[in-house]
């Protein structure tokens, strides 16, 4: 048994069912989870580790819902700097198409890295080509020397370009390898228990680039087995115009049409869709992955965030591939996402028409997809806030900071609308991942030098 008291939190936000904003608080930590919250006075005076976080506001640890680890090794190239997605896919294809298993281990400590100086302590990723003998597991046994908790999305793409889909033929495999190997994947590292570290997700790519056959065989599989579903859907006009032609559906009435509707789904982007789709995923319990710096980078469009929470769905965020966002800061897109949306709003309808404007996304909102939604998304219920049985999962900020000077009037508020910052303390289960803004047990320098080399090589051929 292990304890941790964490006392002299300026302010702390719980983002609880009540949503409390707590000053001077304190928590007291055991074996992973949260006992207690409060008062110094009211907590333990003693613990195995004592730390004081005077001066700063901490938050739940951020949830990203949608992620390409192996993107981090693709970013800015030059012919992909400027193209909408299928042609940014094109172009990337044949590189990934070189990866090894070292480059997957490589990206994902990066990836988590740069993920959890930014407040994220949980992360999905959706790794759905494995060339050159790759596997999952890599990914997998990589993340944990970062210390995240990892949400490991089995990818696939089985309909290359000889069978009409976008992919090429040498980066596609068969359906019954996919199966196979997802199968032996849940049964190796699927944990679903509170605090678990790993959990497996079914997540064939695209509709462009997976058979009808795949999508529904992983749906049987995932439900089998009671694991999450995740893929692409609706992210430009280009997929629509595909699913129209090759299937008779637009995206969502697709996915009715071979079971990816429900509660354990949960899709990518979701940029194009109509009212009554959004009403779809409220009534059935669908999430989306909110990519706002992706979106905004490909062209995509400006997803109908603002109505889906209205409307009652589950919305998280994702920084998205690090080769169509070429970043991963989860704080920083909680920001991009309240600014995009109001965007959006303009864009919708201004109050000069006379007609009522459209609400405007707050910063405690866009915080709230980041954490309580993000947790939704994925299927749990231990993370995501900070109460007492849940995880001790959170990260602290120095509030006596330039980039925060003139608006500790409103904290909370700080932490979105101003420029985003590194973090300089985060925890996953009590244990510290990021210490004094720089990552524990971590050796970042020689970990940059070993993935630009990666990239070189890559991008050289």
């Amino acid at each position: 048994m292990s304890t941790l008291l964490i006392k002299n939190v300026e302010m702390l936000v719980t983002m609880d069912d009540q949503r409390r904003e707590l000053t001077h608080a304190s928590l007291y930590i055991k074996d992973g989870f949260i006992q207690a919250i409060g008062t110094a006075k009211d907590l333990p005076q003693t613990a195995d580790e004592i730390i004081d976080l005077s001066g700063h506001i901490v938050f739940p640890g951020l949830v990203n819902t949608h992620h390409h680890f192996y993107q981090t090794l693709t970013r800015a190239v030059p012919k992909a700097q400027d193209a909408n997605l299928f042609n940014w896919l094109v172009t990337l294809y044949t590189i990934w198409a070189r990866l090894t298993p070292e480059d997957i281990r490589t990206s994902t400590q990066t990836a988590l890295a740069e993920l959890a100086l930014s407040g994220c302590t949980t992360a999905s990723d959706h790794l759905y080509l494995f060339p050159n003998g790759s596997k999952l597991d890599d990914e997998i046994e990589a993340a944990t020397e970062v210390g995240l908790r990892l949400h490991a999305s089995r990818g696939s793409m089985s309909l290359g370009e000889s069978q009409g889909g976008l992919p090429p033929d040498s980066v596609v495999d068969t359906e019954e390898a996919i199966l196979k190997d997802s199968q032996r994947l849940i049964e190796t590292y699927h944990n679903p228990n509170p605090g678990s570290m790993v959990q497996i997700v079914l997540a064939p790519c695209s509709p462009f680039s997976v058979t009808t056959e795949l999508m529904r065989q992983s749906a049987i599989l995932a439900r089998e087995y009671g694991v999450h579903l995740h893929t692409h859907l609706a992210e430009t006009e280009d997929e629509e115009d595909f699913c129209l032609e090759k299937f008779g559906h637009r995206p969502v009435a697709y996915m009715q049409e071979v079971d990816w509707i429900g509660h354990d789904v949960w899709f990518a982007h979701s940029v194009h869709v109509s009212k009554a789709e959004i009403q779809l995923y409220a009534d059935t319990g669908c999430g989306v992955a909110h990519c706002p710096g992706s979106n905004m980078r490909l062209a995509s469009g400006i997803a109908p965030i603002v109505e889906m929470l209205t409307m009652g769905v589950n919305v998280g965020l994702g920084v998205d591939g690090s080769a169509s966002n070429d970043s991963s800061h989860l704080l920083g897109e909680a920001r991009l996402a309240m600014l995009l949306s109001r965007v959006g709003a303009g864009v919708r309808g201004a109050s000069r028409s006379g007609e009522e404007a459209p609400p405007l996304m707050s910063a405690r909102q866009a915080l709230e997809i980041a954490t309580r939604g993000g947790a939704a998304v994925l299927g749990r219920t231990d993370i995501g806030s900070l109460e007492v049985g849940k995880c001790a999962d959170l990260f602290a900020i120095n509030l006596n900071r330039l980039d925060y000077a003139g608006a500790l009037h409103d904290p909370v508020a700080a932490a979105i609308f101003c420029a985003p910052q590194k973090v300089d303390l985060s925890m996953v289960g009590g244990k510290l991942v990021v210490k004094d803004g720089e990552l524990v047990g971590l050796d970042v320098p020689a970990l940059v030098s070993k993935h630009n080399q990666a990239a070189a090589r890559l991008l050289n051929g």
